[in-house]
């Protein structure tokens, strides 16, 4: 175990008076609307209250972008073991081989779930669920929806069960400050939204479900959401959080200048598209033997290597030769938005560069997703459970949000269920009387985020080396210094709190790891050890 101590820069972002915030209490308290804090909440205990509280509304998240879809053993030729194995290649050594084979054998339980919940997978011929194959996948495994957009028809499904519970209370449009704790215990959180101002949620059971950090770089697949919140209020709350080092970066996200960075699915090269470079050649050949097919870090450290040698700013997918009917069909959404830009995706090649789009570190939890902090359990893209090691397997994600979000939810409710109602807040003396420094002069938010997205997207990248690390940790440190002790009163000023901190997090453990694993590539250390070396753990305290 290799453990670094980096204190925050105060525990709570905001002064709080609580005889003047109004006070809210709950069973349970979900932070998230993504798909394991939804399936968390569909899983608690119909006797129990529960508060759904997501940052935009509950049908924006990185769950509801999600193209390519959830990967299980649906054929009868298919096998546990090879998934499981397929899992345990991707993730480089560093995966939990008991978790890995726990979650890929309750996924075709979760996927038939999901179908009950009305969720209209595409079929095939026969009539049964159509299965698909991606990078690392030894066999057609991926059920898919509405093409391209099956994070979106299952998020639709979703939450039309959730809003079925008479239960269940969701707050839209409101951000996560900070989580309460009182004798290191975890009870519940103070969150803001423009109508009401500061609230207390007070939880017997809190479940984290934030997502992730994507924002934290200039290049990136996922919303403008993913702001690494959770990652960062749990840390300031004592939890423990390991793995940060291990940013995947997605090898195909649409380059065009001017124009948003979208995803195109991996799902278009297990459809047969080719990865060509400016000068038409066909380069995966070059770098692995399962060309097109080979695992994210791969395609994406090799198409890095195609743009540095031709000097071109991206490589190209190539779907021309594949039957134009069939592309069209299969991937609608993103033949749509390429066609925004006057590109047709069945006979114009597709400009496409690797950005980051899943964070694999996060709060280390066990087999049932309870953290390192007493009554705080999460799920989703906010924890490290061991499923993924050192690189995701794609169409894993989603998976992994359904089962660890059952799992929670299940144990939240246990816990809140085994608690009489007395609720009461702690006593004030429990909350400590911070005194920010004075803002003298008035920051230029935006200014800082973007040269923050930049450096990281620089220094810790899909290429590091130690001096690119160092001059990150200590640029990181000066903004930190002066934004870091700031109050600010609303969300955009919190978010660049939460970036800072959890960059800093990320660098600390990039630098930590000197060897070469998966998603983290070295160019100083080239070679992965053997044995690996351990998981990087960070606390707070």
């Amino acid at each position: 175990m290799t453990a670094i101590v980096l204190p925050p820069t105060r525990r709570y972002l905001v002064r709080f008076d609580p005889k003047r915030v109004p006070h809210m209490f709950t069973d349970v308290l979900v932070i998230g609307g993504g798909i394991a804090g939804v399936r968390a909440a569909l899983a608690i205990d119909p006797s129990q209250e529960t508060v759904v509280v997501t940052k935009d509304s509950l049908a924006e998240s990185n769950s509801a972008y999600a193209q390519g879809g959830i990967a299980g053993v649906l054929d009868p030729l298919d096998e546990f073991a090879a998934h499981t194995a397929d899992t345990l290649a991707a993730g480089k050594g560093l995966c939990d081989e008991a978790v890995v084979a726990s979650v890929v054998e309750e996924a075709p339980e979760r996927i038939h779930e999901l179908i009950a919940y009305g969720a209209e997978f595409d079929k095939a011929a026969d009539g049964e669920v159509a299965l698909t194959r991606e990078g690392g996948h030894s066999a057609n495994r991926i059920a898919h929806a509405l093409g391209d957009a099956t994070g979106w028809e299952v998020m639709r499904a979703m939450r039309e069960q959730l809003a079925r519970r008479q239960n269940t209370q969701v707050w839209p449009e409101t951000f996560l400050i900070d989580l309460l704790t009182h004798d290191g215990e975890c009870r519940g959180a103070l969150v803001w939204n423009p109508r009401h101002g500061k609230t207390f949620v007070w939880a017997k059971s809190t479940i984290l479900c934030t997502g992730g950090a994507g924002q934290i770089y200039r290049e990136t697949t996922n919303p403008e959401i993913a702001t690494a919140d959770g990652h960062a209020a749990a840390f300031r709350a004592g939890a423990e959080l390991r793995d940060m080092e291990f940013m995947q970066f997605h090898p195909t996200v649409l380059y065009i200048a001017g124009g948003a960075r979208h995803l195109i699915s991996e799902a278009v090269r297990g459809e047969g598209a080719y990865l060509r470079n400016v000068r038409g050649e066909r380069f995966m050949g070059d770098y692995s033997p399962q060309l097109e097919l080979a695992p994210r870090d791969e395609v994406s450290r090799a198409i890095t290597a195609e743009m540095a040698r031709t000097n071109h700013p991206c490589v190209y997918l190539d779907l021309t030769h594949v039957d134009a009917a069939h592309v069209r069909k299969r991937f609608p959404n993103i033949a749509k938005v390429c066609a925004e830009f006057g590109l047709d995706i069945t006979s114009d090649k597709i400009p496409v560069r690797p950005g980051a789009h899943y964070m694999i570190g996060g709060l280390t939890v066990d087999r049932g997703g309870a953290t390192t902090v007493p009554s705080l359990w999460a799920a989703g893209e906010s924890t490290s459970t061991g499923l993924h090691g050192a690189n995701r397997l794609a169409s894993n994600s989603l998976l992994e949000g359904l089962v660890y979000g059952l799992r929670c939810g299940r144990a939240a409710s246990d816990h809140a269920l085994s608690i009489p109602d007395r609720f009461a807040m702690p006593p004030l003396s429990s909350f400590p009387k911070e005194t920010p420094e004075p803002s003298l002069r008035a920051l230029d938010l935006d200014d800082v985020r973007r040269s923050l997205t930049s450096l990281m997207w620089r220094s810790v990248g899909i290429r590091r080396d130690a001096a690119g690390l160092a001059d990150a940790e200590t640029q990181i440190a000066f903004w930190e210094h002066y934004v870091g002790v700031r109050e600010f009163a609303v969300p955009d000023g919190w978010e660049l709190q939460n970036m800072l901190l959890v960059s800093r997090l990320m660098t600390a453990a990039a630098a930590k790891r000197t060897e070469s694993r998966g998603v983290h590539f070295r160019e100083d250390h080239p070679d992965a050890d053997d044995p690996p070396q351990s998981h990087v753990r960070l606390a707070a305290v």
